[in-house]
């Protein structure tokens, strides 16, 4: 899988590729500030969709077709999962608060079937002091729109980094990218909105694993430093990207994949297995 430069630009985290415009969404370095842009895939334009937005990191595609986006705040403003118009760049929060107390510092996020959401909150804000000191541990959670529930569902990490449902949901892959981890975590969901089951799934050596995506075979794509690590549903290493210093992935269709890394947007096509 030999990637393809597709252009020089500062793209960084939440790539989201929406099939209708054929373009990607992402989030930019942050130089200090975070905006969220747009590339249309067609004719190479960039446009700005959002600028200062609070430090945005992951992103998805929520069901009613806004962005649900991880900002991690700063020392003046709170973390949030936010839904951004993708037309006009407003800006709703959604959920900035577990137990009354206030998020870390949002890092990505995930739409289950169902419509509820799922997203990792480290405190990197807090380590790299755009963040005040953190008031909850680092954690997943789960958060339903519809009653606007949210419920820690996974704790223990160091950094909760990028996450993935299976193709049948009923697998959770967390990476963790703090020090001395650098591994994937895999949890059954149960009852579809618990986790249980948790069980290591992968370690990635060397590196650490970033974004995280799952192609309809169920497996799991890790980008980060080292490049795109490829694993089967068992765990183990399939394949290889070679792209040092990917950040996150999106997929566009069955066999092609978008990655972003800082300075460029890559394409790559998805892993297919050698017939011996």
């Amino acid at each position: 899988m030999i990637p393809a430069k597709v252009a020089e630009l500062d793209a960084h985290e939440g790539p989201v590729y929406v099939a209708e415009e054929d373009a990607l969404y992402f989030t930019s370095v942050p130089r200090p500030e975070v905006d969220i842009k747009r590339l249309s895939l067609r004719s190479g334009r960039v446009t700005v969709v959002r600028t200062d937005a609070n430090k945005a990191n992951g992103m998805a595609l929520a069901p009613d077709g806004r962005l649900l986006v991880c900002e991690q705040g700063t020392l003046d403003s709170p973390a949030r999962i936010s839904l951004v118009d993708r037309a006009t760049g407003a800006a709703q929060t959604l959920v900035d608060a577990w137990n009354g107390a206030p998020l870390n510092s949002p890092n990505d996020v995930v739409v289950k079937g169902d419509g509820t959401v799922w997203f990792t909150d480290p405190s990197y804000g807090f380590l790299q002091g755009f963040r005040p000191r953190p008031s909850l541990t680092d954690a997943v959670y789960r958060h339903d729109p519809r009653t606007g529930l949210t419920v820690l569902v996974a704790e223990g990490f160091d950094k909760p980094n990028g996450l993935a449902f299976s193709p049948d949901e009923r697998v959770l892959y967390v990476g963790d990218s703090g020090e001395g981890m650098h591994r994937i975590e895999a949890f059954d969901v149960t009852g579809d909105s618990s986790l249980g089951n948790r069980r290591p799934f992968a370690v990635i050596d060397p590196g650490y694993p970033d974004g995280i995506k799952v192609d309809g075979a169920g497996r799991v794509y890790s980008a980060g430093p080292a490049g795109v690590h490829v694993f089967d549903p068992a765990g183990d290493l399939v394949g290889e990207i070679d792209l040092p210093g990917a950040v996150n992935l999106a997929f566009a269709a069955p066999d092609r994949i978008y990655v972003t890394a800082d300075t460029a947007v890559w394409a790559a096509t998805t892993f297919e297995p050698q017939e011996a």
